[in-house]
């Protein structure tokens, strides 16, 4: 059988997923990357393509740990490409039965990382999104270019009025691993970031439990 490709943004997504048959393609939490390792994805066969990991929220209503089962992601040109109902309805039904419930608002895909309360109110306002990400829309062009099933995966890391820290803006590199040096680097340039660095951190933190929780009540993500 042949396995499902899933694009995550970090390494700390990635150790959330379980299961056999998934092929992982860490981007280091950039589209272009991202859209490379979903081109690799597809050269190496994979039958279906998942985009898997944190989103920022833009919705007021949502909260961080808040799961999502987008039935499309916004394009930043303003298209919009529909995931598999079939995929997403199976999975939806599983968790739900797990105890597990998803929202389904839209989520939009963003080139660089939404990090002000104003960018997320403004990015709200033109889409209409609950979230942003930015894997989902580089890894839904390639899905739907490849022809291949497509399925966004994400949980809420970020409330819509938090804003994030310019300290953790480069703590990822383009393996998806965090630069302790860097981060600390920041800290000490930076001192007045500690609270919200780790209130980012706790916040993360639920999110990375929901993707966790996820990948346990359905390993394969529900993928046939």
């Amino acid at each position: 059988m042949r396995p499902l490709g899933v694009v995550v943004g970090y390494h700390a997504e990635a150790r959330c997923l379980v299961g056999a048959g998934l092929r992982v393609a860490c981007s280091g939490a950039d589209a272009q990357r991202a859209r490379a390792a979903a081109r690799h994805l597809c050269g190496d066969g994979v039958a279906g393509l998942a985009s898997f990991g944190l989103a920022g929220g833009l919705a007021a209503e949502l909260a961080p740990g808040d799961l999502l089962l987008p039935p499309a992601v916004l394009l930043p040109d303003g298209g919009r490409i529909a995931t598999d109902p079939a995929w997403r309805d199976r999975l939806a039904a599983a968790l739900e039965k797990g105890g597990l419930a998803a929202r389904d608002g839209p989520i939009t895909g963003s080139e660089r990382i939404v990090a002000t309360r104003d960018a997320k109110r403004g990015l709200l306002a033109r889409t209409g999104a609950v979230a942003v990400d930015m894997e989902s829309h580089a890894v839904a062009e390639v899905a739907a270019r490849a022809g291949l099933p497509f399925l966004v995966v994400r949980a809420v890391a970020d409330r819509s009025d938090q804003a994030i820290p310019r300290a953790a803006l480069r703590a990822v590199d383009a393996q998806g691993d965090l630069r302790h040096l860097a981060l600390l680097g920041s800290i000490i340039v930076r001192p007045w970031e500690i609270g919200a660095l780790l209130a980012l951190g706790r916040s993360s933190g639920r999110g990375l439990a929901s993707l966790r929780r996820v990948a346990a009540l359905v390993p394969g993500l529900g993928f046939v």
